[in-house]
Formats: C-alpha cells, sequence, structure tokens
C-alpha cells in the first residue's frame, strides 16, 4: 500500500518562501506520476502542479506558474513543491498525490493515493 507524507507547511508573510516535501513509501516511486493539489476553506480541491515518472514533464495551475517549482528524486522517494512569491490566496491545505497510470494530471479523481495534507498560510 502507498503511503505519503507531506511535510514543510506553516505560516509564511506575502511574498515569502516555503518549499513543501512529500515522501512515497510501500510501491516503486519512479512508477507513479505525482502532483500537488490544494483545498481551501469551503472551496473545491484544485490542481497546483504535476510531475511524470521520470521529472522531465511538468504542468501548473495558471495561478502559480512562474512562481512554483514541482521536482522529484526517484533517489530518496521524495517530491517537492517549492513555492515562491506567496500571495495570501495561497493559503489552503496542500496534498500530494500519486497516481499510477494513465490520468489527465489536472483531475482529482485520476489520483490512486492521497497524503493527510499539510497547511499553508501566508498573511498579508
Amino acid at each position: 500500500q502507498v503511503q505519503l507524507v507531506e511535510s514543510g507547511g506553516g505560516l509564511v508573510q506575502a511574498g515569502g518562501s516555503l518549499r513543501l516535501s512529500c515522501a512515497f513509501s510501500g510501491r516503486s516511486f519512479s512508477s507513479y506520476s505525482m502532483a500537488w493539489f490544494r483545498q481551501a476553506p469551503g472551496k473545491e480541491r484544485e490542481f497546483v502542479a504535476s510531475i511524470n515518472w521520470n521529472g522531465d514533464s511538468t504542468y501548473y495551475a495558471d495561478s502559480v506558474k512562474s512562481r512554483f517549482t514541482i521536482s522529484r528524486d526517484n533517489a530518496e522517494n521524495t517530491v517537492t513543491l517549492q513555492m515562491n512569491s506567496l500571495k495570501p490566496e495561497d493559503t489552503a491545505v496542500y496534498y500530494c498525490a500519486a497516481a499510477g497510470g494513465i490520468v489527465v494530471v489536472t483531475r482529482a479523481p485520476d489520483y490512486d493515493y492521497w497524503g493527510q495534507g499539510t497547511q499553508v498560510t501566508v498573511s498579508s
């Protein structure tokens, strides 16, 4: 069974940076596409960024493009989201997700496994 454990959330001022990490265990990490989603209070879960199995293809939501960077380390079984120039509207619980098959990367139901989430709060 795959387990995903996020870390790195916290409170930061607008314009600041945070680095989220997701530790993957239980299966072969390089067999999975990975993604980050987020959910703000009262809103639906939304796609943030994705990365394919070997890291040579990434995709970002328009709202975070040029500010966030997703990367993965298949030797360490981790996926990371570097978040720069944070805005108050980035405040949400951030979730790591893994997909073992062909996916539409922005579709949450296409992902097989989810972490428990980590809170990111950006103050103005």
